[in-house]
């Protein structure tokens, strides 16, 4: 006899050991999808693990999309991001706090080309002037995403992925 009581199980968008781009984090892996009581409710909850900076988040499986979190582009769009990376662009502002800002809404937009696009755009501002503390980090965020992501994508060590990148920015 079947129990009337219904369960409703969110439907999960990603699956176990699947790896994740975390928004402004890098890739992670999803190592376990579990129920924890939050608030008097029972919740579905993707835990990820964080290599890069040797954390662990548990993020619930109805808000993950809301908050950004992605699969690994594929081989293709890794291609695009490094191309893109090697292709003329507008200059910036030459306010640092106007541009600073830019490059971190297109950081925590989480998207592979919005992530080259500060990399590329941060790299040719560098060869102009030297950028700001604040830039700096921005950009060294920046390029860990890209390094890490395209690594996953393309399944090179990422020491590989990283000179390929400087190699590409330089190549002007």
């Amino acid at each position: 006899m079947k129990s009337s009581k219904k369960t409703s199980t969110p439907k999960t968008t990603f699956k176990l050991n699947q790896e994740v781009v975390y928004p402004l984090q890098g890739v992670g892996k999803i190592t376990a999808i579990e129920e924890k009581k939050f608030k008097d409710r029972m919740l579905l909850y993707y835990i990820i693990y964080l290599e890069v900076s040797d954390m662990i988040v548990m993020v619930p499986v109805d808000k993950a999309e809301e908050i950004g979190i992605r699969a690994i582009v594929s081989k293709a769009e890794s291609q695009k991001a490094l191309k893109l990376i090697t292709e003329d662009y507008e200059p910036v502002a030459t306010d640092w706090k106007m541009r600073y800002q830019m490059n971190l809404d297109l950081l925590k937009s989480g998207s592979v080309m919005d992530i080259a696009t500060v990399v590329r755009t941060l790299y040719h501002r560098s060869k102009v002037k030297e950028l700001p503390i604040l830039e700096r980090k921005l950009f060294d965020s920046a390029l860990k995403l890209l390094v890490d992501e395209i690594s996953f994508s393309l399944d090179k060590p990422k020491d590989e992925v990283e000179a390929l990148i400087f190699s590409k920015l330089e190549s002007d």
